[in-house]
């Protein structure tokens, strides 16, 4: 273990400078904060995290060659294949026992290095599943370089906004491998702590090349001031904030969003706009019976507070480059970067088909539909359709079924935002209309992961 500890993610941990060990530009987008430092997310997203797609940026790149992993001293060459099935045989091991596996990771990591415990909220009771589920995330894709390096170099530039520095890496690396070793007595042993050293190294390096590349570009995080709430429903708030410096953002992207009442525990966001020339940004919030965050943002949050943001993320984003209509599946508030898509689409003054398909419970829940009808009204190319699971005087049943019925879909693109369930019925409703998966983009995690299969 000694030589494992001296040399996880030691080159770029001593100096902070990028060495390229795992370079070349992200191809996957990688979705939500998970990682060793991130806290969860969960229900209080918009839009759930990112799924393949065109990498976010302003100026999307063309995809560079696959990076090799570098080896790491006394434990050789990364054997993708090989490594791969140690690593998730120590997975299978470990998964009934996971919740005890990260607990005792996060007690070896705050007994040795007490101030590392600085970087995560004082509540730690959402943070305990993360280790877990970012460890599987990764160890799945380990033997995909590509969806590797765009899931971990999403992560890296993410952790800036939690203050994560390369001398953190080595860190939890060693109690990462402590830990294996303690609730994988089955299957640990030399050849797989190896695999796991070797693992690790790609990982942490690739995830400092990529904070460390994000950091001579962009800040690590901006303060927001909030400008207005509006309150639409007893549950959902418009909320328009005015960033301290520009924000590099896509119109279909999302924002972390940290509050002044809890700190360190961020939010995920949909941006409810396309960047405008004024520079405020607009997320819409719905409060959950157990979201701290969305309930202070719903119910506390008024004009004069200033709010911190991550870098935007996401990769459901439009393709300009060709002339393909858009089919928009939004539920709730999923309807939020549907209508930045939809601004998007306008601003470019190219008329291509839209078709909006705006689902709720009822038709209270339709609570931004008087935007998107104006908006319909001005754009020839725009078709908003409301559709309610109860009685409405409009259309009725569920989102996916009506969109069945409806097309021909071939010659669109797909957009999905909204609950997870959603998403998943939307996605099997869109491929079962003839949309290519390659065509369908939504924000969600599962999907990376679904690569593999």
């Amino acid at each position: 273990m000694y030589e494992a500890r001296q040399t996880m993610a030691t080159t770029s941990a001593g100096n902070g400078t990028p060495q390229r060990a795992a370079g070349g530009p992200p191809t996957v987008g990688g979705g939500g904060d998970r990682g060793w430092f991130a806290p969860k997310h969960g229900e209080e997203r918009t839009a759930p995290p990112s799924r393949p797609g065109p990498a976010p940026g302003p100026a999307p790149s063309a995809p560079g060659p696959v990076p090799e992993f570098t080896a790491n001293p006394g434990y050789g060459r990364f054997e993708p294949s090989r490594d791969a099935e140690l690593i998730r045989r120590v997975l299978d091991e470990v998964e009934p026992v996971s919740q005890a596996l990260t607990s005792y990771f996060y007690a070896l990591l705050f007994t040795r290095n007490p101030g590392v415990r600085a970087l995560f909220p004082a509540a730690m009771d959402a943070q305990r599943d993360r280790l877990f589920k970012a460890l599987l995330t990764a160890a799945g894709l380990i033997d995909e370089r590509r969806a590797l390096v765009g899931y971990l170099s999403h992560l890296g530039r993410g952790h800036r906004k939690y203050g994560t520095e390369p001398g953190h890496y080595p860190a939890v690396g060693e109690c990462l491998i402590d830990a294996l070793a303690r609730y994988a007595p089955r299957t640990w042993g030399q050849e797989a702590e190896a695999a796991w050293v070797r693992a690790y190294t790609a990982i942490s390096q690739i995830m400092i090349d990529a904070a460390a590349e994000d950091a001579r570009k962009a800040p690590a995080l901006w303060q927001a001031e909030v400008v207005s709430h509006e309150m639409r429903t007893s549950d959902i708030a418009v909320i328009t904030v005015r960033p301290d410096q520009p924000y590099p953002f896509l119109a279909g992207q999302y924002a972390s969003v940290e509050t002044p009442w809890w700190p360190k525990v961020w939010r995920q966001y949909s941006l409810a706009c396309a960047p405008r020339s004024d520079g405020l940004l607009v997320f819409h919030v719905k409060a959950v019976s157990a979201g701290w965050v969305s309930r202070a943002l719903v119910h506390r949050a008024r004009p004069g507070d200033v709010l911190r943001l991550g870098g935007p993320a996401g990769s459901m984003t439009v393709d300009h480059s060709c002339g393909n209509g858009l089919l928009c599946l939004g539920g709730s508030t999923g309807i939020a970067p549907i209508k930045a898509l939809v601004e998007d689409v306008a601003g470019h003054g190219r008329a291509r088909p839209v078709e909006v398909f705006y689902g709720a419970r009822s038709d209270l829940d339709l609570y931004d539909l008087d935007t998107l009808r104006e908006m319909e009204r001005r754009l020839s190319w725009l078709s908003v359709r409301p559709v309610v699971e109860g009685p409405s005087g409009g259309i009725t049943g569920r989102l996916p079924d009506v969109v069945r019925q409806g097309g021909p879909w071939h010659a669109f693109d797909g957009y999905l935002s909204g609950p997870p369930g959603m998403i998943r019925s939307g996605l099997d409703a869109l491929v079962g209309v003839g949309i290519p998966s390659d065509r369908i983009r939504h924000d969600s995690l599962g999907g990376l992961v679904a690569l593999r299969s």
